[in-house]
């Protein structure tokens, strides 16, 4: 009997790497998606995605090695903080992990040549196979014909007639392949990305200004809600129930942590980034809790908390 060709497919769950896991399914190619999630994106697209497709999604935290690499790309950074190149590069040397460790012949993507200025560039695309040690083993269906030829298909594994050619930032080529395999919902294109995202950036870049060693809880609370810088404290105040009980789970070991006593309204953390007077941010947290709460009383009441969470 003919060996099952296995393929490890690179999962975001947009039209891109749908499309890719059809080309390679049409084949006869036994495609097993994977996805990579961190502090700063994860799975919800490509569990969607897989869902439609009728495939098993194996999702990979990568998060403590992702955050490492963002602190110190090597080859530089996007429009904002996202260093797309280092992050592909990190995605691809896990998944010639698993490549390896589980038997598949090759690994595939949904990249375009020349889709993404910064990471799927032709310089780019070379770059990431060379570095990530996958150099023929990783096949881009859709651009294929127009890279150079990979292993797979120079021993017959795909067959690359079959594949596409696709290249540019046009997606008229694509929107056309998903009446041809039924592809009935798919994202529009937009980054998954927090880091792509300018004002998440921009308090990022602030806080590694004060703390380079940034750890998951650093990267996640900027996340949670209003943030605002005051000398040396970052201040974060929730805007809904659901993020006050959040913030309250995240304070930490020299965190100030205010709630309304009195009155409704929402939960607020300081954070020193330098030392910091508690005098200063008692002052900080009353402010902001005042200014974004309702019907505030005239002798307003509020309960502190200055130790480590439980």
């Amino acid at each position: 009997m003919k060996k099952k060709v296995k393929a490890l497919l690179l999962m975001s769950g947009g039209l891109d790497s749908m499309l890719a896991a059809k080309i390679l399914q049409n084949q006869g190619v036994q495609v097993t998606p994977v996805c990579f999630k961190s502090f700063f994106f994860d799975c919800a697209m490509a569990q969607k995605a897989c869902k439609q497709l009728g495939l098993k999604l194996k999702e990979i935290d990568f998060g403590k090695k992702h955050l490492a690499m963002l602190k110190a790309p090597r080859f530089g950074r996007g429009s904002a903080i996202n260093p797309c190149i280092d992050c592909h590069l990190l995605m691809f040397k896990e998944a010639k992990k698993i490549m390896k460790a589980e038997g598949y012949d090759f690994v595939a993507t949904g990249e375009v040549l020349g889709e993404r200025p910064m990471s799927q560039n032709a310089r780019a695309l070379e770059l990431l196979e060379k570095e990530s040690g996958l150099k023929g083993l990783l096949l881009r269906p859709l651009s294929a014909k127009v890279l150079p030829e990979t292993s797979p298909e120079k021993k017959g594994l795909v067959n690359r007639e079959k594949l596409y050619g696709i290249s540019g930032r046009g997606r008229k080529a694509q929107l056309e392949l998903t009446n041809q395999f039924h592809i009935k919902e798919f994202p529009t294109p937009a980054g998954g990305c927090i880091l792509t995202d300018k004002n998440y950036s921009d308090n990022l870049k602030i806080l590694l200004s004060f703390k380079k060693n940034i750890n998951e809880n650093d990267a996640l609370i900027i996340r949670q809600g209003r943030v605002f810088w005051e000398n040396n404290v970052l201040i974060v105040v929730a805007r809904d129930k659901a993020e006050s009980e959040t913030l309250k789970k995240m304070r930490t070991k020299g965190d100030l942590y205010a709630e309304p006593k009195n009155f409704t309204g929402p939960s607020v953390i300081a954070r020193p980034m330098k030392k910091s007077s508690l005098l200063e941010m008692t002052s900080f947290v009353k402010q902001y809790l005042i200014k974004y709460s309702k019907q505030v009383p005239a002798e307003p009441a509020f309960t502190l908390w200055t130790l480590p969470k439980p």
